[in-house]
């Protein structure tokens, strides 16, 4: 009897059950695409982020750099005289750390052995200062700001620098070409800022690669050198094979080239030397807890965390985030709580009308408790329906949007960055500086539906339905049989 007279009273009062239903949609609608655009905007901030630490990595550990003095030595290049007949040329490079002082390999294994650190790698950050080309009229001595700045001609009055790079004069006609390196740990290859792109040519580093004299090159650096797979890249006299070209998956690559650790460290006489720690915790939940335990525990030491980089992302991505978990959540909210009020008002207002039909049934021998769940039942099934279709109108809206994918942009300033460090950006994360942290990154924005959010939709209608139902079984638990009757006179 109860779904007889509820199929019904559905079907008589469609205009009515539609009315409701239409209310509810709104709301349950605007929740989906405001959740699925903040998911949306969260995955594309974890672009950004991972772009600058690389996947995987919950944490950076680093030392800051200490603060160049300026009558400290400066590093020299030195050349030999050649007469000014000499046509040949002479190249000298200079491999710097960058961004951070060094710290300690032992100290990977101390961050290792802290609790709640699941796994743990450690990298070294280089600049490279390559001066090439031909020197007449004596000695030339090429004095090199750490980052690859002032450059001056010994000996050699009037010489002058092209804005490419090129110095000419005073018999002196040189390049000057800065180009960072990243030596990674090959037989850890899931941590570390190499996994913030993806090898579209070639092959990654195989584990027994430790100390190869390999380069895996990033591919808009390739691109520029004209490198391809086989070729070979000289630094400092020692020539790695290119065996694979990288794509970052966003922004900027964390390097121009990668080699094997250990090659890293011999090349800037830094051995058993990183720069940066890259920590992954074991409890995602407890990243704070154990960021402490390693402030505590290896002192002087950095630790940089997602969130905190998080906080430095500025731009439209920023600005849509905020206004999306804001703006859009307490709008959410605002619309759906005027959508139950709504919906529980016009229920309650159709019980009103419907005074003469219960007032019979009641006469009849129905009990209140039958009549208020016969009520509640139809708002049920209106809330099930406003359900079915805010969920159609909530996946259409974030389907506009994934369709759409509008640009936004992300300018992540730079975050335990090295006082008087060389390389642009501040390092980011503590990895190798590099040039996203200093410009803006376009990120195009999408609106994933998760299950959860469904689930949700489903939760928000049948709520909206026992709301509404409330409002009219109170309503109709007050009717008597005279009513019916009143109503009649």
């Amino acid at each position: 009897m109860f779904f007889t007279y509820l199929r019904r009273e559905l079907r008589r009062r469609r205009k009515a059950a539609l009315v409701v239903a239409s209310g509810l949609a709104l709301g349950i609608a605007l929740v989906i695409v405001v959740s699925s655009v903040s998911s949306g905007m969260e995955k594309a901030q974890g672009k950004v982020l991972q772009s600058l630490y690389g996947l995987g990595t919950d944490m950076t550990v680093t030392k800051a750099a200490q603060a160049q003095s300026s009558t400290g030595e400066r590093p020299r290049f030195q050349f030999d005289a050649r007469g000014s007949d000499s046509d040949e040329e002479q190249s000298s490079d200079r491999v710097m750390v960058q961004g951070f002082q060094t710290l300690a390999t032992s100290t990977v294994s101390k961050v290792g052995d802290q609790k709640g650190v699941s796994d743990v790698v450690g990298g070294l950050s280089l600049q490279v200062v390559k001066v090439s080309g031909q020197f007449r009229q004596g000695q030339f001595q090429q004095d090199q700001q750490s980052g690859g700045g002032n450059q001056q001609g010994g000996g050699q009055p009037g010489a002058q620098q092209s804005p490419e790079g090129r110095v000419e004069g005073g018999g002196a006609d040189f390049d000057v070409n800065n180009y960072s390196v990243y030596g990674t740990d090959v037989t850890k290859p899931a941590l570390g800022p190499l996994t913030s792109s993806k090898i579209t040519s070639g092959r990654t580093f195989k584990s027994s690669e430790t100390n190869a004299k390999v380069v895996v090159a990033d591919k808009s650096y390739a691109k520029e050198k004209k490198l391809v797979l086989g070729d070979t890249v000289t630094i400092k006299s020692v020539k790695y094979k290119v065996i694979g070209i990288a794509t970052p998956d966003s922004g900027d690559a964390a390097a121009n080239l990668y080699i094997p650790l250990k090659q890293a460290q011999t090349l800037s006489d830094s051995k058993n030397k990183v720069t940066t720690i890259y920590v992954k915790a074991s409890d995602s939940q407890q990243i704070s807890t154990v960021k402490s335990t390693i402030q505590k525990n290896i002192s002087g030491t950095t630790v940089t965390t997602s969130a905190d980089l998080a906080d430095t992302v500025s731009g439209s991505l920023s600005t849509a985030s905020d206004l999306a978990s804001n703006v859009g959540k307490w709008l959410s909210i605002a619309v759906l709580v005027a959508a139950f009020l709504v919906a529980g008002l016009l229920t309650s207002s159709a019980v009103s009308r419907r005074v003469r039909e219960f007032g019979t049934l009641k006469a009849l021998g129905w009990k209140s408790g039958r009549v208020t769940r016969q009520v509640v039942g139809e708002a049920v099934v209106n809330g099930l329906v406003g359900g079915a279709l805010g969920i159609a109108l909530g996946l259409g809206g974030a389907y506009v949007v994934t369709a759409i994918s509008p640009t936004l942009q992300a300018e992540v300033g730079s975050t335990g960055a090295a006082v008087g460090g060389g390389g642009p950006g501040g390092g980011g994360m503590g990895g190798p500086a590099r040039q996203t942290a200093s410009k803006a990154l376009d990120v195009a924005l999408t609106a994933p539906v998760a299950l959860s959010t469904i689930a949700l939709a489903v939760g928000l209608a049948v709520t909206g339905g026992l709301i509404a139902g409330a409002f009219g079984g109170w309503r109709a638990s007050r009717l008597r049989p005279a009513d019916a009757l009143r109503r009649v006179e």
